[in-house]
């Protein structure tokens, strides 16, 4: 039987450098904080028990953990005495003797690939470090090894001079053996000039003891720490080239990668196109031979397969899309449902509404959705003809083949194949340019017309000199 794996979380730090009231955990990447990225990395590396570590009075994200991992273990580390002190708040999550894997709220982009690896290494040896080669190692502390043997990390301001030069630097996520774990935690102490328990004592511990030390190594990216708004971008810009190779490696056209943003749980279909400049929010479902064209954004939508969306299109969420539809440019949809071969082609808001098969919304349409307290729907059936700039008053039903004049607003439900129009009648007064002004020279007062007067006799003379 395989050794049961905890994954304990560290997630207590303040965080300062963000300069934020958001705890630092809780920023996203990808649209989903970061240590909603680690949660999955552990689950996908096939952890048994899930454990997180929070400071005093951070509910919040222990709240967040809970909706990302429901099950998940929450503990508080009431001090911060160092990082295996902050470890030891969790060991009622692996007092059973589980193998115990280490990691940072605050390092999004770590793959299940090398938190499998690093749990495979506990195999011979009680602890096992994940490392990486740094272009500039300053200020890591750098792992040692004699023979492919990890023996210590050394912290650079301890470090000889060939120490220094070593490229091989510390990522901080461990692993540490079932059987061992617990007593090499309990063997750390204190005596450092921070007087603070660090957890990486455990690999000096671990070679005094003749129990074995190893080290995985991880490219530097993948174990890119967050402590500032600068290095969430450079992480954030990490995740979006792996997110963006991935869609295209399932088929993804994207003419210009660089420029299109995609969330964690982004699905494409096959033969999507996306042009430049497209932002795909959380919860986004693309089908089959979807088109989305440049500068649009979207968020909790569904689009159908041959579906069509863009330019300049808004999708905010519950927008679904059918098969065929079309989504043109300045278009915004929100909890609305347009069923197959749909079209709302120019300047259009289309929100909490139902529309049929084949209807046509002419530029300019609203639906007014909103009285000032609560949210009403609008119905469009199958075929309807929606004139351009008007305004469907909710709740309203517009019939199946029905027709809405343009300019029209509509405040009562239309019948299936009728005609609708709700405006004004036009009016034309003829000539009354030439009427209006007559009127207003009769309403001049008698100073106005004296001053008008004698503005006139003075440009009178002038022309006469």
């Amino acid at each position: 039987m395989a050794q049961r794996t905890t994954v304990v979380v560290l997630a207590a730090g303040e965080g300062t450098r963000m300069k934020s009231a958001l705890p630092k955990v809780l920023h996203c990447i990808g649209a989903k904080p970061m240590v909603a990225h680690v949660l999955a990395a552990s689950r996908a590396c096939g952890a048994d028990r899930l454990a997180l570590v929070v400071g005093p009075g951070r509910e919040d994200v222990a709240a967040a953990a809970r909706q990302i991992a429901p099950g998940i273990g929450v503990f508080t580390q009431h001090e911060r005495l160092g990082t295996a002190h902050a470890v030891l708040a969790a060991k009622e999550a692996f007092a059973k003797g589980e193998n115990v894997l280490v990691l940072f709220g605050d390092t999004p982009l770590l793959r299940p690939e090398s938190l499998r690896a690093l749990r495979a290494a506990l195999s011979d040896a009680a602890v096992a470090v994940l490392g990486f080669r740094a272009k500039n190692p300053k200020g890591y502390g750098r792992l040692l090894t004699e023979n492919g043997k990890l023996v210590a990390i050394r912290e650079e301001n301890d470090a000889t001079g060939t120490e220094r030069a070593v490229n091989l630097c510390n990522a901080g996520v461990m692993a540490l053996a079932g059987k061992h774990a617990l007593s090499l935690l309990a063997a750390i102490d204190n005596r450092n000039r921070k007087q603070e328990f660090y957890l990486t004592d455990a690999v000096a511990l671990a070679v005094e003891r003749n129990l074995g030390a190893a080290v995985i190594e991880a490219p530097e990216e993948e174990v890119m720490g967050v402590n500032d708004r600068k290095q969430l971008s450079e992480a954030e810009a990490v995740l979006q080239r792996r997110l963006r190779d991935a869609a295209m490696d399932a088929g993804v056209t994207l003419i210009a990668p660089e420029t299109v943003f995609l969330s964690v749980d982004t699905k494409f279909g096959r033969d999507v196109v996306v042009e430049p400049n497209v932002v795909f929010g959380p919860g986004v479902t693309i089908g089959d031979n979807v088109t989305i064209r440049a500068f649009s954004h979207l968020e909790g939508a569904t689009v159908g397969s041959n579906a069509r969306v863009g330019p300049f299109a808004r999708l905010r969420p519950g927008a679904k899309l059918g098969a065929d539809v079309h989504i043109g440019n300045f278009v915004e949809v929100k909890e609305a449902t347009l069923a197959k071969g749909a079209k709302a082609n120019h300047l259009a808001y289309i929100g909490d509404a139902s529309v049929g098969e084949g209807a046509n919304i002419g530029a300019g349409t609203i639906t007014c959705n909103y009285d000032g307290k609560n949210k009403h729907r609008t119905e469009i059936g199958s075929n309807a003809f929606i004139g351009t700039n008007s305004s469907l008053v909710a709740p309203v039903k517009i019939g199946d083949r029905a027709y809405i004049g343009s300019g029209s607003v509509i405040v009562a439900d239309v019948p299936a194949d009728a005609l609708a129009l709700g405006r004004g009648k036009q009016v034309v007064k003829k000539n009354w340019v030439k009427q209006g002004a007559k009127q207003k020279a009769k309403a001049m007062p008698a100073k106005q017309k004296s001053a008008k007067r004698k503005a006139g006799k003075k440009a009178a003379k002038r022309r006469k000199r």
